[in-house]
């Protein structure tokens, strides 16, 4: 095999994996309810480590969050709204301000796992608040969250 032929075969492979990226975006965003947000996998203790760049989907009951920059069909984590409880809001912090959008306000959350930090506009988290308050008529659900 030549140089060109490594060339091309390198620039197809390039141009395909591009083409699954796009598919795999349009398809997260295409079935509404969804909300970019970033989330914490590593919490550290750190400001401003760990956060990754995802799209909320908000599926019922589940919040299924994927990465943006990853293949997998599949949500890297679910978070379910009956679980789920805010504990504070803020603004981001030395690192978190390069690391997060523009904008953003960070939720320490809690679930049975531990804690969950999630990052998002604040027009995202009105809805997100809206969407963790409801509940199906007759379910006897409520949230309560604490005051930030």
């Amino acid at each position: 095999m030549d140089f060109l032929e490594a060339f091309a075969v390198t620039a197809l492979v390039a141009v395909a994996g591009l083409g699954a990226f796009l598919v795999r975006r349009i398809t997260l965003l295409r079935g509404g309810g969804t909300v970019e947000m970033s989330l914490r996998l590593y919490p550290d203790g750190q400001h401003g480590r760990g956060w990754a760049l995802g799209v909320g989907r908000f599926v019922g009951d589940e919040l299924q969050w994927f990465r943006t920059f990853s293949l997998s069909p599949r949500p890297k984590r679910v978070l379910s709204r009956h679980d789920l409880s805010v504990n504070s809001r803020r603004r981001p912090v030395g690192g978190e301000s390069l690391a997060l959008m523009s904008g953003s306000i960070v939720l320490a959350c809690a679930n049975p796992a531990g804690p969950v930090d999630l990052a998002m506009t604040e027009a995202a988290e009105t809805g997100f608040l809206s969407w963790l308050e409801s509940a199906p008529p007759g379910s006897g659900f409520g949230r309560r969250l604490a005051a930030g």
